[in-house]
């Protein structure tokens, strides 16, 4: 076992499996150089430039680029910045790359890996800071990974770029610079696999992403109060650990989502539904959603950190739905 950085673990998860598959190659905005936040450090000097690709700031035609090579045998990793800049590639990723397979009738699958981040709590304002990742949730076709922690980001990228789908790797531009153990020989985790992060009896806490160090943190506060909180964090959203999900509120008859976007129509909407279909006579409380109000996220650093949602206001939360 080793600790390493959440940004050296996709690194090493990258350039294993370009050492492994040679069908594989990585493409986006300064890749060359080491990418965005050096995640791709190395890979040139490595790799060379046939499979380390630089391209020009125009993700509809980068992402419309790895969607053809994906079709065609390769099997493309695209860095993309931030997750906002998605949404200048969304007929290539919701129109092409995730109908693709059905069209086609099974006869053209796309292994295309897109890398985004979401910038919560790096005060990048409006344009820069959303979490978009219901979005592509609604469109059957395209797998969503969210992990927070090195070992999972190593080892979900890994199984991201085996799969024969278009998988979206969203990662949190807050978890970059966090340390964890991995081990030192290869491992992978399964796409659509949950992992509980901390035990618990009286609550399930589900965490996205960045929100589950915070759902940690607030565990560890209500544990001096006596209140034995479960967090949980899906890892991917689609396909989304949904038995695992009842397996924990079986337990602890309770249930809050946790995430850093819009609570209208977001994550915790779908997960809150699904419980409801699934496992309403569990419940000894109705569930709760926990997330951004329905704004924009704003540029202060006070106002910013006022609408995310934090350990305080998850602990917050919890007390209010035991009382």
């Amino acid at each position: 076992m080793k600790e390493i950085m959440y940004v050296s673990a996709i690194a090493e998860a990258t350039a294993e499996e370009m050492e492994r598959d040679e069908r594989v190659f990585i493409m986006g905005q300064g890749v060359e150089g080491g990418g965005s936040f050096k995640s791709a450090l190395g890979l040139l000097e490595r790799f060379g430039p046939e499979r380390v690709r630089d391209t020009p700031i125009s993700e509809d035609s980068v992402v419309g680029c790895a969607v053809g090579a994906a079709i065609t045998g390769w099997r493309p990793i695209v860095q993309i910045l931030f997750c906002d800049f998605t949404l200048r590639a969304m007929d290539q990723i919701g129109n092409q790359a995730a109908k693709y397979l059905y069209m086609t009738g099974g006869q053209m699958s796309v292994p295309l890996v897109i890398r985004t981040s979401i910038g919560i709590g790096a005060n990048r304002a409006a344009q820069h800071s959303q979490s978009l990742e219901p979005m592509f949730q609604h469109f059957p076709g395209l797998k969503i990974a969210l992990p927070s922690t090195p070992y999972d980001v190593k080892g979900l990228l890994k199984s991201a770029v085996r799969d024969d789908n278009p998988v979206i790797f969203i990662e949190s531009f807050a978890l970059y610079g966090t340390k964890g153990i991995v081990p030192e020989e290869e491992y992978t985790i399964p796409l659509g696999e949950a992992d509980i992060k901390r035990e618990g009896k009286d609550i399930t806490i589900v965490a996205v992403s960045a929100m589950v160090p915070e759902a940690l943190r607030a565990a560890e506060d209500l544990e001096r109060e006596g209140i034995d909180a479960e967090v949980l964090d899906p890892r991917t959203l689609v396909p989304l650990d949904l038995p695992g999900i009842v397996r924990s509120i079986q337990k602890t008859n309770r249930l809050l989502v946790v995430e850093a976007g819009p609570k209208r129509g977001g994550v915790g909407a779908e997960i809150v539904s699904s419980v409801m279909e699934e496992a309403f006579d569990y419940l000894d409380s109705p569930p709760a959603r926990l997330a951004v109000p329905n704004t924009p996220i704003p540029s202060a650093p006070q106002m910013e950190a006022f609408v995310l949602p934090n350990s305080a206001s998850i602990a917050r939360e919890v007390r209010r739905m035991l009382e």
